[in-house]
């Protein structure tokens, strides 16, 4: 096999490695949703509110905010065969602890600490883009997360079938602890089958650690700004459980969560200080330097595509059974398209961007998705459910390919930072989806569909002023003075 074709039907060399990856963020999304498709048989056993239940939603994804910038920081300074195997070791013990957890808090403290697993993406971001050259880097980084999503339904399908065959009221726990056993086993088999590099590659690693080296003392403050929404999502978060809204937390809690995540933000920055004060007080040579205006770019436009995605994904079923009067089992069919898409269309932007250039395909792909929410937020009874069905998958075409688009650039802004860069715009995906669904617990859902709208027209622009095309070279220098170059076009 030519290394300069891309194939997927192969099990060798870089394509060896895009399907070890694929599988393995494959197995920690089963293991992240595992509980989704079998909340009923849950609530069944321990007899569990609805309050509870939503808690439980809200845990599940509160942690992988943080989780994701932690990962990217292993990733970057350990390798990604050793940092995914082991987030298949911890995932797995966790999932076996959900399963048979006896009492609702250790469900509720098992839920939590795999929002761990949920960061599994960075790590194949990392180690794709060590493996694949930048003209086929966009497509692998698509086909490895488009194909690694399809993990929640393969869960949803896959789980409640196993718990039946099971058996008895404890089926779900059984199938539960299933995708644990099995992210064990795979957990081995990744770490002796992977390497980090292509045999002869060097592996750049950070020179500091703690925080992501920037390049001048704009980056700097740049890099302070986007650490802030991340922080206060997860006061949001608090706040949904707090005697606002669930009722889960106390006042009391709640107003110490929020000191503890104000605490923590101020000694995140006294770390970003340390490892970058000096830009202060002198230039960062020009060889070592990168432009932070592209992870902050990528980090909006990922929370307008995958950060969307999350929310709409969350409310369309019951959207359309109320708008169109329709049966359960249909609107979910419908809603599904949404997401399934995914598996193609996430490649797709990759492709687009390895093929017509990524910041032109981004753009485009944004200016789409902005039609699409827009033809989206005039939907009502009045509408054929047939016209609604294709507004829905024509906007569905444009946000799971966006996807795709961002993480095409990703991996060519600095090789040795790729971890860090992958983990905080994946992280603003998730901030996204608690944004956007707290936007719509408060405006209809037209109005919800127009926020994000708004929010991608402002994404564009900010693609179309600040972000600049991948070309030339990036340069890495080793500790003894050995530069490298590597091609991003």
């Amino acid at each position: 096999m030519s290394e300069n074709k891309f194939t997927l039907f192969a099990f060798s060399g870089k394509t060896k490695i895009l399907h070890m990856s694929w599988i393995a963020f494959f197995i920690t999304f089963i293991i992240w949703f595992s509980h989704a498709p079998l909340l009923v048989a849950i609530r069944e056993t321990f007899g569990l509110s609805d309050q509870e239940i939503k808690a439980l939603l809200i845990l599940n994804v509160a942690l992988t905010i943080p989780a994701r910038i932690i990962i990217g920081m292993l990733v970057d300074a350990y390798g990604p065969r050793r940092i995914f195997s082991l987030l298949l070791i911890i995932s797995g013990l966790l999932c076996l602890g959900f399963a048979f957890a006896d009492s609702y808090q250790q469900l509720a403290l098992m839920r939590f600490l795999m929002g761990f697993t949920g960061a599994g993406f960075v790590i194949g971001i990392r180690l794709v883009s060590e493996w694949y050259p930048a003209k086929q880097s966009g497509i692998a980084a698509g086909i490895y997360g488009g194909w690694g999503n399809a993990g929640s339904a393969a869960a949803a399908v896959t789980l409640p079938t196993l718990a039946l065959w099971f058996g008895g009221a404890d089926g779900w726990r059984y199938a539960i602890a299933t995708s644990g056993i099995i992210a064990l086993i795979y957990a081995l088999v990744f770490y002796y089958s992977v390497s980090d590099t292509p045999k002869g590659s060097t592996y750049f690693k950070p020179k500091k650690s703690g925080a992501m080296e920037v390049s001048s003392a704009w980056d700097f403050f740049q890099y302070l700004l986007l650490n802030i929404p991340m922080y206060a999502v997860l006061a949001v978060l608090a706040w949904k459980l707090g005697p606002a809204n669930l009722r889960l937390l106390s006042a009391g809690v709640c107003t110490f969560i929020y000191i503890t995540l104000a605490g923590i933000y101020l000694f995140q920055a006294m770390r970003i200080f340390r490892v970058n004060g000096h830009v202060f007080k002198q230039s960062v040579p020009e060889l070592e330097r990168y432009k932070f205006k592209q992870v902050t770019v990528l980090s909006l436009a990922y929370m307008v595509t995958f950060g969307s995605e999350l929310a709409v994904i969350s409310m369309l079923p019951l959207f359309f059974m109320d708008t169109f009067k329709l049966p359960a089992v249909a609107a979910g069919l419908i809603a599904s398209v949404f997401a399934g898409l995914n598996f193609v269309l996430r490649p797709a932007g990759g492709w687009l961007s390895d093929q017509y250039g990524r910041k032109r395909t981004l753009v485009v792909i944004l200016a789409g998705l902005i039609a699409g929410y827009f033809l989206m937020s005039l939907i009502d009874s009045s509408w054929s459910i047939a016209a609604a069905v294709a507004v829905t998958i024509f906007a569905s075409l444009f946000v799971n390919a966006g996807n795709g688009a961002v993480f095409a650039i990703v991996p060519l802004i600095k090789r040795r930072l790729t971890g860090q860069i992958a983990g905080m715009a994946g992280a603003y995906g998730n901030v996204g989806g608690v944004v956007f669904l707290t936007v719509l617990s408060f405006v209809s859902p037209g109005a919800f569909f127009l926020v994000i709208a708004l929010a991608a027209v402002v994404c564009l622009a900010a693609t179309v002023l600040f972000l600049d095309e991948p070309e030339g070279q990036m340069v890495e220098v080793l500790p003894d003075g050995t530069v490298h170059m590597i091609e991003v076009h």
